[in-house]
């Protein structure tokens, strides 16, 4: 939200901050400026805002006396926050303030003078937590409305602290003293320092490129504490900019699994230190080992999987490091594009021909994403335009976007190329506001499987909220091309598939829990359901079904032979073909699964302390039955900890719970999908491994195949020590969608009437 403003300052005074409704603003606009002329006609002591002309030529002087601040919001675990001001003029920063720690009531006392030559441009008020090694958190911003000051007047102000995020939150305010008075020989001076001051911040802003660090894990780390173990948590720092991994209690292998995002200035590169500590309470951090990335050694728009060894320390780190977005100042050519070239996308046809199926099992196929524009964004700033950037991920492969400022129709005209390693991968794009004062505003994402593209098509892709579950505002349009080949494919379907080191954490949600439930129950049903059935065969419920089924019984046991079991699927593979081909097959979404996902709330993105909040708010009937739920899961032990771990327990035991109903319910749609053809280019290598099992056990006999099986076993960590077990039916499952990804990988179509060439044409003006 830095530099950003309303456009309608009346109403940034009345609510010490912004809204997004054009209304609202314009009727608080027309009572404030019948309160200024009211105050013209009234107003007899000193000079007011009515007072002043028009087109006022002089320099005005601003004193500013930042006197303390009042019930500030609390940012830290320990309930208290680092409070320090901003002061802003014209999106430029003009004054910060020192740093109060640990003090929700701060008293600054501190004094500064800005040089005002425009009384109507508000000044921007922001206070922060202070957070070493982090992103400073945010607790509240106000305006200060200055054709409200009477000249030469000392004049004491509390402004309310608002965030536009959640306007109705108290977080506080603070008192100043600001004295307004002309200074007409200042205006030259001022001209030439503020000109200078803007070319200086459009050079700062002119990045080169976008440095995207995850970091994965450590391993082997140095020992810090009396047990043997360490607190481990990781600093990064690449010039000015600053940040810091969360701490891993009592270990020395420590899974973070992080991302943070750099801003690189310099054209060569730059070099990233990092530093590894121990926290250790109450006293100085240890120092474990520190390392460097020389960013000018690494290749562009690739991501690169980094194992950085540890100096003055002991241990590694593993890291992702992708250099992205160079096209900030140079945007990326279309025409040079290697799949339009003839010579080299003959290239890229050769190198994954059939001819060379067994050439580098681990590179299956080539993909290359032109991510051209938007249309229609939500709007995430107060000026009602955004920031927009582009995030385009293929597993662990994240690469970025230039920013387009100020624009709700931005054109990027950027060009990726990934390898694939996986042809079962699902590409994900994502379309984030820039924010340089907090985290980036999602505005919306796509998922869109490598098997659904269809070559060299631009689509408009209707984006999705965070869920993949509806639509948010805007479209996307991207070029993508895939080429891979399909004997490398299959067999790496037959593999684990590769790990995702960046992913959200499962979170208590009760209507997640309630929409696994009702999967598992669906998928049991079916089991119990064909039990019934085949009982209601022994009653003899209806007898001409009971006769055909002891014929059938009949036949098949005598003529059975182990061979007819990988035939009996496959026959049903064919079965269900027929029926699509024929368009028999009135199968439809899941209708369960989508309208749980449609009513899905947030609740899944409120936070413990929310989750606290609402606690308290429950009758006491309710406490009472949770008071009995905690008594029941917890330990006898763990009335020794607070009500609060006693609440984490319930809410990892009910997180358990709520996964595993997960997998149980995925791995039966995991099966019905494969057989209704979801994927049919899993079906169809379902269909040649049936036909080759069938053959096998038609011409081999039964001993031979479990011996053959059985030494492959035994020797085969004697052969590859290194190899990881797996099972190839589990490893192909995974690769079938459930009826959830289905749901959230199915494309949304664009409505004619708001797409935005059609509102373009109605309303030309």
């Amino acid at each position: 939200m830095e530099g950003k403003s309303c456009l309608h300052t009346p109403c940034k005074k009345v609510y010490g901050h912004v809204h997004g409704s054009r209304g609202v603003c314009g009727v608080l606009q027309k009572h404030t400026m019948k309160g200024a002329l009211l105050r013209a006609k009234t107003s007899s002591v000193g000079a007011s805002n009515a007072d002043f002309p028009s087109e006022d030529p002089g320099m005005y002087q601003l004193d500013i006396t930042l006197r303390r601040g009042q019930n500030l919001a609390a940012r830290d675990r320990g309930g208290t926050s680092d409070p320090y001001v901003k002061f802003k003029l014209g999106g430029k920063e003009v004054f910060r303030s020192k740093t109060i720690h640990k003090n929700l009531n701060p008293v600054w006392e501190e004094k500064t003078s800005i040089l005002i030559d425009n009384l109507r441009e508000p000044i921007y008020i922001k206070v922060f937590d202070y957070d070493f090694g982090l992103q400073d958190d945010f607790i509240g911003s106000a305006f200060l409305d200055l054709t409200s000051l009477e000249l030469n007047r000392q004049t004491d102000v509390t402004l309310s602290l608002k965030d536009p995020h959640y306007p109705d939150h108290d977080l506080g305010s603070i008192l100043l003293s600001v004295l307004l008075a002309p200074r007409e020989e200042q205006r030259e001076a001022f001209q030439t320092q503020s000109l200078r001051l803007s070319d200086l911040h459009r050079k700062s802003q002119l990045w080169r490129g976008i440095v995207s660090v995850t970091l994965i894990e450590g391993r082997e780390l140095k020992a810090m504490d009396a047990n043997g173990l360490s607190d481990p948590y990781v600093k990064f720092r690449l010039g000015h900019q600053k940040y810091k991994s969360k701490i891993v209690p009592k270990t020395l292998n420590p899974q973070w699994r992080e991302q943070f995002d750099f801003h690189l200035y310099e054209e060569r590169g730059g070099i990233i230190d990092i530093t590894v500590w121990d926290k250790d309470a109450g006293k100085k951090d240890d120092f474990i080992g520190r390392c460097q990335v020389d960013l000018s050694t690494l290749s562009k728009e690739q991501t690169h999987k980094l194992e950085m060894p540890l100096e003055e320390g002991e241990g590694y780190l593993v890291l992702l490091v992708t250099l992205t977005a160079s096209a900030a100042v140079t945007i990326s050519d279309l025409s040079v594009n290697s799949l339009e070239d003839p010579k080299e996308r003959e290239e890229i046809l050769k190198r994954y021909s059939p001819m060379r199926m067994f050439h580098n099992m681990k590179d299956v196929g080539f993909l290359q994403v032109k991510v051209i524009r938007a249309e229609a964004l939500m709007a995430a700033d107060v000026t009602g335009k955004s920031d927009p950037f582009c995030v385009v991920e293929l597993n662990n492969d994240r690469l970025l976007t230039h920013t387009i400022y100020k624009n709700l129709n931005p054109e990027w005209n950027k060009i990726f190329t990934f390898n694939i390693k996986d042809i079962h991968s699902v590409l994900e794009v994502t379309v984030y506001d820039e924010d340089r004062d907090r985290s980036a505003d999602f505005l919306g994402k796509v998922a869109i499987p490598l098997l659904s593209i269809q070559n060299g098509e631009q689509k408009a892709y209707v984006l999705k909220n965070k869920q993949l579950t509806g639509p948010t505002k805007g479209v996307i349009y991207l070029e993508i091309d895939v080429i891979f080949n399909a004997v490398k494919a299959s067999i790496r379907t037959l593999m684990p598939k590769e790990q995702k080191y960046i992913e959200e954490e499962n979170r208590l949600s009760k209507q997640l829990l309630l929409r696994n439930f009702i999967r598992m129950k669906r998928c049991v049903m079916v089991l119990i359901n064909a039990a019934y059935y085949i009982n209601s065969c022994f009653d003899w419920d209806s007898p001409p079904r009971s006769l055909a089924a002891f014929l059938l019984f009949l036949f098949v046991v005598w003529n059975f032979e182990l061979y007819m079991i990988p035939l009996a699927l496959l026959l049903l593979l064919a079965w269900n073909y027929f029926l699509i081909i024929s368009g028999k097959d009135n199968r439809q979404h899941d209708t369960v699964v989508e309208d749980m996902l449609e009513d899905e709330e947030e609740e899944d993105d409120r936070d413990d302390k929310q989750m606290f909040v609402d606690i308290q708010l429950l009758s006491d009937r309710d406490f009472r039955y949770l008071e009995t739920l905690l008594r029941a899961f917890c330990y006898q032990d763990s009335e020794k900890k607070g009500f609060m771990n006693k609440l984490y327990a319930i809410q990892e035991v009910c997180v358990s719970v709520q996964n595993v109903l997960d997998e149980v319910a995925s791995f039966g749609e995991r099966v019905k999908n494969t057989f209704n053809w979801t994927v049919p280019f899993l079906s169809w290598l379902a269909i040649v491994a049936l036909c080759v099992f069938t053959i096998i056990l038609y011409f081999i006999p039964l001993r031979y195949i479990v011996l053959v099986w059985g030494i492959n076993k035994f020797t085969k960590k004697l052969r590859s020590p290194y190899a990881i077990d797996n099972n190839e039916l589990l490893d192909f499952l995974s690769r079938v969608p459930s009826d959830v990804q289905v749901v959230q990988y199915h494309e949304l179509k664009q409505d004619p009437s708001h797409s935005p060439s059609k509102r373009k044409k109605n309303n030309p003006g």
